[in-house]
């Protein structure tokens, strides 16, 4: 018999230690952690200990995760009360860029639009952009995140230290299922290369650009 022959036969007979209670009091192991030989009842103590210790460590980090998505749901919530209440047409979008800038603690934000209105055309966040850049907007169907690659839009920032980068496409409110065409880019930047990273949540982002998207329509043309 091997090992694994040993443990089989364990398993599909428990009652083996029931009529054999001789052997939990004698078997002696070394415990890992003191070097010493302890009882098989003391070393299962401590197994239970080190699993019980994990799961604390599991909750405390599950109550962590908890407490900072409550702190950046009343951070999204202001920011969205902000939007609604702002009643002048022309400070919407610096309300928007502003407001994410502020109360995420966001390093640098820039907004551009285009297809206003022509009472909206001379703003400064409909200047600037190129048809490349309206193009990538259009086929950004999710968030992008991640290092700053030369991008053409993270020039708006006005920073020369960005590393990290998020990008959100901005567009109307679609009625049916198909997502509208673009009308507008928000870009977050920070000069932290881990701020913004390839393999972080977009769950948040979406909603911003969601709301955002909502907010802004009515400059459109």
């Amino acid at each position: 018999m091997n090992a694994q022959d040993v443990a089989a036969y364990l398993q599909a007979n428990p009652q083996f230690f029931e009529e054999h209670a001789e052997l939990l009091a004698t078997v002696q192991l070394t415990s890992p952690h003191s070097h010493r030989a302890v009882s098989l009842q003391e070393r299962q103590m401590e197994i239970l200990r080190e699993k019980n210790k994990g799961l604390e460590l599991r909750l405390a980090d599950l109550v962590r995760h908890g407490h900072d998505n409550d702190r950046t749901q009343q951070r999204l919530h202001g920011w969205q009360l902000r939007l609604l209440a702002e009643v002048d047409s022309h400070a919407l979008p610096y309300a928007v860029q502003d407001g994410l800038q502020q109360a995420f603690d966001v390093p640098a934000v820039a907004l551009r639009l285009w297809g206003l209105a022509e009472p909206y055309q001379h703003m400064e966040v409909a200047q600037g952009i190129h048809d490349d850049v309206r193009l990538f907007a259009d086929g950004l169907r999710a968030p992008y995140c991640g290092p700053n690659s030369g991008f053409e839009a993270a020039a708006w920032l006005e920073r020369d230290d960005i590393a990290s980068l998020a990008m959100v496409t901005l567009r109307a409110p679609a009625r049916e299922a198909a997502a509208g065409p673009a009308f507008g880019l928000l870009v977050l930047g920070s000069p932290d290369a881990r701020r913004f990273h390839e393999g972080m949540g977009t769950a948040y982002l979406t909603r911003i650009g969601e709301v955002a998207g909502a907010a802004l329509a009515r400059l459109r043309d």
